[in-house]
């Protein structure tokens, strides 16, 4: 099969790179020895080692020590029938869009290009369009050779990609968490198009079990280091010690289920500051009673760093791409 559509992406966030100010983009800001604003700030990271390492390196590249404290982790979907089937009729060409929520998605359906000996690249037809909700989903498509065609240009989430879907009715391929919210598929079927969602993989309690596991490619090392080292794993007691003795002073949730494992296992927060990755997961950690220091503006390692930064350290004068339920902030 032919490599996934090429050319120029619709509204890709790519292509407005060039027309926006350098100033409000946190992935092109570098610290120097002398500017680390989070200097001695430990901020704790909710993800396994293997999926920490991009947001550890740049909470280190800006001063914090980084610690790890997995709360969720995946598993293979358990209708893998059901899967294969919808990726037959993806590799058959029976689907004219697909459109990616998550990394993790890419996860499960490279797991299922290799159960055919095949890249998921060649795997998807070159007349396939291919959509994706936000930078970490389209990093993701990229990285394993796919060109992305769309990624909402306003509002990067499932409730942007709908509202700024160009596709019409066209027949859409959504494989998805099982914990998905129906906000994309009712979304994008008010919009006009057939769409089939199918379950790609499971979100669970950390760690998966054994055998069902969605590994990603990079393995963790070990010693209690993340994979590119320096991040050591907590236990929950040991993350509320630290939190209680200041050691703690930032939480990172990427996900609405990662805010609700980190009320379960460690509320009361006390003078940590909760930190989200977008609107979705700010929303839930509110409805759950938590309050929000800040939410980043771009679902990137980059904008989580620069939302603890403005979380912590207000006065580093980071741009306001943040939006908090905190009092006294943006």
């Amino acid at each position: 099969m032919e490599r996934s559509g090429e050319g120029p992406a619709i509204g890709s966030a790519r292509n407005q790179d060039a027309q926006r100010p350098e100033e409000e983009f946190p992935e092109t800001r570098e610290f120097s020895e002398t500017r680390r604003p989070l200097a001695g700030d430990g901020v704790l990271i909710t993800r396994s080692s293997e999926r920490a390492g991009a947001l550890a390196a740049q909470l280190r590249l800006a001063g914090a020590e980084p610690l790890l404290l997995p709360l969720t982790d995946f598993e293979r979907a358990a209708d893998q029938a059901a899967l294969d089937d919808a990726f037959d009729g993806l590799g058959a060409g029976d689907f004219d869009w697909l459109v990616v929520s998550s990394a993790t998605s890419v996860l499960a359906l490279e797991h299922k290009a290799a159960e055919r000996n095949v890249a998921l690249r060649r795997w998807i037809p070159s007349g396939t369009r291919v959509a994706a909700v936000g930078p970490s989903s389209r990093s993701a498509l990229e990285a394993a050779g796919i060109a992305v065609h769309f990624v909402p240009q306003h509002e990067q989430s499932a409730a942007g990609l709908a509202g700024e879907w160009p596709g019409g009715p066209a027949r859409v391929l959504l494989p998805q968490a099982d914990i998905a919210a129906p906000t994309l598929a009712r979304g994008l079927k008010a919009q006009g198009a057939d769409v089939r969602t199918v379950v790609a993989y499971h979100t669970v309690d950390y760690p998966a079990g054994p055998g069902r596991r969605l590994a990603a490619d990079r393995t963790s090392a070990g010693g209690g280091a993340d994979s590119d080292g320096g991040s050591f794993l907590v236990t929950p007691a040991e993350a509320k010690a630290r939190m209680a003795d200041g050691g703690i002073a930032a939480v990172v949730a990427a996900s609405p289920s990662a805010a609700r494992r980190i009320h379960a296992a460690l509320s009361p927060l006390g003078a940590c500051r909760f930190v989200a990755i977008g609107k979705t997961t700010a929303a839930e950690a509110e409805a759950l009673g938590l309050t929000v220091a800040a939410t980043a503006g771009e679902s990137t390692p980059e904008g989580l760093v620069t939302a603890v930064i403005r979380a912590l350290h207000p006065e580093a004068g980071t741009t306001p791409d943040i939006h908090s339920s905190a009092a006294g902030s943006q």
